[in-house]
């Protein structure tokens, strides 16, 4: 190591204000993701999707996400434009672009004249929903990146938090823009095979707010040169331009990588279901219906934006319980969060109510928080500032690999529990609580 760089004085301590517009683009992002996993089965099964086979479509998103974030993080790594905003923004502004165009395309899937339940419609809607979610995927390990390359340990649960807030805002925006928008006395029925006009309108406004909340990180944040970023983390100024072989960093990885990466693994796959047969089993349990194009199913699919809605407002409130918590107690408060929410996921089983249905939402919103609180922040304090991006990259595949593993499972899964999308909830729910047993394997370590 150069004399710079063992003299180096470690990460400063940055305003409040710098790690909030850090973060504000990710309102943007996550209210597209959000638009996107809310009303991906409603805008699939009003264009003619059998429930049976929605697996096939909810693979796409995970597997864009397995396969371009380790690219982002390991090309961003290596990356300096300066007149692009510097290392991680030149993907934030590629990954924007793209998704904007997409989400303008994706609700409209029924509306080119291809027919309900032709191939050619869901081929349509699939590669839009693949296109989207690169793009999304794009945009969104940027922010991830640079809390890491950019906020030091002190700071790093508070910047994450933030993080966290301000994707679950996105995510409320998101979920409530369609119900809001039938209130406004914008239709929320269509011709049948077409997406309501509620929908539609829901993705453009998000495609603005991605926008702007994104061209606000860009403008206001300046990323440290790879001198300083070398400095400031106690490394040489080549470390990151080598890139990395994936196999060897994963080999060499911190135990809290791996760990962690068993508790992801049962909660993404317990929250792939909520996304995939959330619509289907309300409108199933409350409103008596299997039938897309029906008011019953519509209204549902509005329903569970609001419930969306509740999840997150009650993961931002549970946020702030859980930075309460004391360091030695982070395990307590993880387990705890992914046991009320199991409880909420199964109790969607045994409600036919559709306000009773917001109580299983805040339990489903505590576990949010829980997996939106802890898991990044030890995985990173366990990092040197080295490929902080391929690891982030590649620490993104537990997320989506078992988001394909339940969708591939679905197949066999679905028709044993009858075809029915609500008793998907129960399986979901005992999957929630094997991730609160396995968060005992965690080990916190600290590189600093």
């Amino acid at each position: 190591m150069s004399q710079e760089n063992k003299s180096s004085i470690g990460l400063p301590t940055l305003a409040k204000s710098t790690i909030w517009m850090i973060n504000f683009g990710y309102l943007g992002v996550q209210t597209a993701f959000t638009l996107q996993s809310s009303q991906m089965s409603r805008i699939f099964q009003t264009i003619g999707a059998d429930p049976n086979n929605l697996g096939w479509f909810f693979i796409l998103p995970p597997l864009a996400g397995l396969l371009v974030q380790p690219i982002i993080g390991y090309y961003s790594d290596k990356t300096w434009l300066p007149k692009l905003g510097g290392r991680r923004l030149p993907y934030l502004l590629l990954g924007m672009i793209v998704a904007v165009i997409v989400m303008l395309l994706l609700p409209n899937a029924g509306s080119f004249g291809f027919g309900y339940g032709s191939l050619a419609a869901l081929w349509f809607g699939a590669i839009t929903i693949a296109l989207l979610d690169l793009s999304s995927n794009v945009a969104m390990q940027p922010f991830k990146m640079m809390v890491g390359d950019m906020v030091n340990d002190n700071q790093k649960s508070y910047a994450y938090g933030i993080q966290s807030f301000l994707s679950n805002t996105g995510a409320v925006l998101a979920a409530i823009f369609p119900f809001l928008f039938t209130l406004f006395g914008i239709p929320n029925t269509a011709a049948k095979g077409v997406v309501p006009p509620s929908v539609v309108i829901a993705f453009y406004v998000g495609a603005a707010i991605l926008v702007v909340t994104s061209l606000f990180t860009v403008f206001k944040v300046e990323e440290y040169d790879p001198k300083t970023y070398a400095h400031y983390h106690g490394i040489n100024e080549d470390d990151n331009k080598e890139g990395g072989n994936w196999l060897q960093l994963l080999k060499e990885a911190p135990q809290a990588f791996w760990t962690v990466a068993v508790v992801q693994f049962f909660c993404w796959f317990a929250f792939q279901y909520l996304w995939t047969y959330a619509p289907g089993a309300i409108a199933q349990n409350v409103w008596h219906t299997a039938n897309p194009s029906s008011a019953g199913y519509q209204a549902a699919g509005n329903w569970y934006g609001v419930l969306s809605a509740v999840q997150s407002i009650a993961a931002v409130i549970w946020s702030y319980v859980l930075a309460s918590v004391p360091n030695n107690r982070h395990k307590f408060g993880y387990a705890g969060s992914l046991l009320l929410g199991a409880l909420g996921f199964i109790s969607v089983f045994f409600v036919h109510s559709q306000w009773l249905l917001v109580i299983s939402f805040i339990l489903i919103g505590i576990a949010w928080a829980g997996m939106s609180t802890y898991p990044l922040t030890i995985v990173t304090n366990a990092l040197s500032g080295k490929h902080m991006g391929t690891y982030l990259g590649l620490f993104n595949g537990s997320i989506c690999i078992p988001q394909i593993v339940a969708s591939l499972l679905s197949f066999v899964l679905f028709p044993l529990l009858g075809n029915s999308q609500v008793n998907m909830f129960i399986l979901a729910g005992i999957v929630l609580v094997l991730g609160a047993i396995s968060v005992n394997g965690i080990k916190e370590t600290y590189v600093n």
